[in-house]
């Protein structure tokens, strides 16, 4: 009787070994999908001496926690007239930091009037370091690295933007 309980424990634990170990590998293919650009708005940039208009841009709005936690990450990059404006539902210093995004970034910080009080500009890809407004805030544009020099932006000139 020993020997019969031995033998079907050696027929048990072989039929599971080979079970376990010729079991067919079943390759997941995990498909992402990229990020976009999806044109919320139109946002346009006045020179404060002047009044001027320094550029227009379609922007996308990130208001959710969501949204703002998110920003661009995940993505290849903007065009040239394409920014991000962030609306935060409190006036205080914010920070931003570029972990998981892929290209450089210049953040204009916007007090509650609409008018530039701080900027940071060239934020380095999947830099987490912290880029503080220099001041409370109520609102952040994010446009790509070197496009505030560019346009010439400077503290104290004014945004408009209508959401569609």
């Amino acid at each position: 009787m020993k020997i019969f309980h031995k033998v079907i424990q050696g027929v048990v634990l072989s039929s599971f070994i080979l079970f376990v170990c010729c079991k067919e590998d079943v390759k997941r293919e995990i498909k992402t999908q990229a990020v976009t650009f999806t044109k919320e708005g139109v946002l346009t940039i006045y020179k404060n001496q002047t009044d001027s208009v320094a550029v227009r841009l379609d922007i996308e709005i990130a208001e959710s926690d969501y949204e703002t936690e998110t920003g661009l990450m995940y993505r290849k990059g903007m065009e040239e007239n394409q920014g991000m404006l962030f609306i935060f539902p409190d006036i205080r210093q914010h920070f931003f930091h570029m972990k998981n995004t892929e290209f450089g970034l210049d953040i204009i910080f916007l007090d509650e009037n609409l008018r530039i009080a701080s900027i940071q500009e060239n934020a380095k890809p999947f830099d987490e370091k912290p880029s503080p407004s220099l001041v409370p805030v109520m609102y952040a544009l994010e446009i790509n690295a070197g496009l505030s020099e560019k346009w010439l932006l400077e503290v104290g000139d004014k945004i408009e933007f209508t959401k569609l």
